[in-house]
């Protein structure tokens, strides 16, 4: 087989969340360094009991979103049963595997009684009551963790336990069935999570026993909160799906996760994918857990969105409505708001609460209306702000700001105090797209009507 072999290898009990997108990340930009190498996507469902169909496709549409192809697969483990089975019986025959009774109980007296050394059974004939198979770990040596980031750690066999790798009825357990689809499908590198580095000795047991050869293992560091607990719904977005519903875009999302626990160096903050790709190393990944930081996310969301081609960021901004049914997704007009408020917005989700107005019937927040409304004068300056609208020449962001200019001039009042009635009348909200382009996306006509039922109001 010519180049590295990389696996990216989910639990599908979930969505995809964000240490997992990381990891699925990490393995791509690998895989992607060269012709010849090849990323596996797997499935790791023998949790037959949490793993669902719906998980499943959870994790493609997550994949898909962020941009993170594959070159084979997806492969279920529940449909390999087949090689475990054979696997198993080639441990059997062996010798390597045997069929034990001992419970968690009697394990755990058998250590106390042993002084802590690791549990040995003793074989029964298949079908016996209560019978799993358990793998034989030798008496002697140490089992070598070999990891690119965390260096070698050695694992004494006389502490391990014979553990168990499959059922009564032969179906093949976790630790069993990954090691067997590693040296199956060729992989030369497990790049994954901290939290599986527990699992490695035991995975590299099973693969000794097959007379396998090992990948080279590298466990990525856990991702803690800004404070410092591990990352959980606790502290906002924890997966990706909730990533792209707050509106974040997927190669912005790529440059974060990839920050997170490795760096290229003290400066560069912002990467292309393509620079992604070229210049990620496991050797720069960090052993310290990584922090994720929302804030820092939609702040280089908001980098990527100012760098965008307008147009392009409409477009966007229309998948993102129309997905989930606003207004405005298909309005010709919808490119000019985008325009109106690309320098003011960090996420798509904030593009619509902005220019939504312009879309659909103003929806009035009551505390707006009375905090601006409800001043001395407001009437009365939004009587000539009408005015002023009505007879702007031309009715374009141009000539509304001219012609309400006129009126801070001619009344002495401040600014916010002309602007600020007037954006409460056509928008309901006391913060929108600045006021000259609010007011020209609704186009002179629809403006004034809004600005009529304003007044009416405050006649009542």
């Amino acid at each position: 087989m010519s180049g590295h072999r990389f696996r990216f290898a989910p639990s599908p009990t979930g969505f995809l969340h964000i240490g997992g997108a990381r990891t699925a990340l990490y393995n791509w930009l690998l895989a992607r360094q060269s012709a010849g190498n090849a990323l596996v996507l797997r499935l790791e469902d023998t949790d037959r009991e949490r793993s669902t169909d719906e998980a499943v496709a959870q994790i493609l549409d997550a994949l898909d979103w962020l941009g993170l192809d594959y070159d084979e697969g997806p492969l279920r483990q529940t449909e390999r049963s087949d090689l475990y089975a054979e696997r198993l019986e080639h441990l059997l025959g062996s010798g390597a595997a045997y069929w034990d009774t001992a419970g968690a109980a009697e394990v755990k007296q058998a250590k106390e009684q042993s002084g802590g050394a690791g549990y040995r059974g003793t074989p029964v004939p298949e079908g016996t009551e209560g019978a799993a198979v358990r793998l034989r770990v030798p008496d002697e040596g140490h089992t070598v963790v070999r990891d690119v980031i965390r260096g070698e750690s050695a694992f004494e066999n006389r502490l391990l336990d014979d553990f168990v790798i499959a059922r009564a009825d032969r179906t093949s357990l976790y630790n069993f069935a990954v090691a067997v689809d590693d040296t199956d499908m060729g992989i030369t590198h497990v790049v994954r999570g901290e939290d599986h580095l527990s699992n490695t000795p035991r995975q590299l047991l099973v693969l000794q026993a097959l007379g396998a050869e090992p990948p080279l293992y590298a466990h990525l560091p856990l991702l803690h909160g800004t404070d410092g607990k591990p990352l959980s719904k606790r502290h906002g977005a924890a997966s990706v799906q909730e990533l792209r519903e707050i509106g974040y875009l997927p190669e912005a999302v790529r440059n974060y996760l990839a920050l997170l626990g490795w760096g290229y160096d003290a400066e560069t903050t912002f990467f292309t994918t393509e620079d992604l790709v070229e210049k990620f190393s496991l050797e720069r990944v960090s052993r310290s857990p990584a922090v994720f930081d929302e804030q820092k996310l939609s702040w280089m969301n908001g980098h990527y969105i100012r760098e965008m081609d307008t147009a392009e960021l409409a477009r966007r901004v229309a998948e993102w409505m129309a997905a989930r049914g606003l207004p405005g997704a298909g309005d010709p007009r919808l490119e000019r708001a985008v325009a109106a408020v690309k320098d003011k917005v960090s996420t798509l989700a904030e593009v619509p609460r902005l220019v939504g107005f312009a879309f659909g019937p103003v929806e009035t927040d009551q505390k707006a209306w009375d905090k601006v409304m409800g001043k001395d004068g407001a009437r009365d300056l939004l009587e000539r702000a009408r005015a002023a609208l009505a007879g702007a020449e031309p009715y374009d962001e141009g000539g509304i700001e001219q012609a309400l200019q006129r009126v801070v001039e001619e009344t002495g009042a401040k600014p916010g105090a002309v602007y600020q009635p007037l954006r409460v009348a056509i928008t309901g909200k006391t913060v929108s797209a600045g006021i000259f382009e609010s007011l020209a996306l609704l186009e002179r006509e629809e403006a004034l009507e809004r600005v009529d039922r304003a007044l009416q109001r405050l006649s009542a």
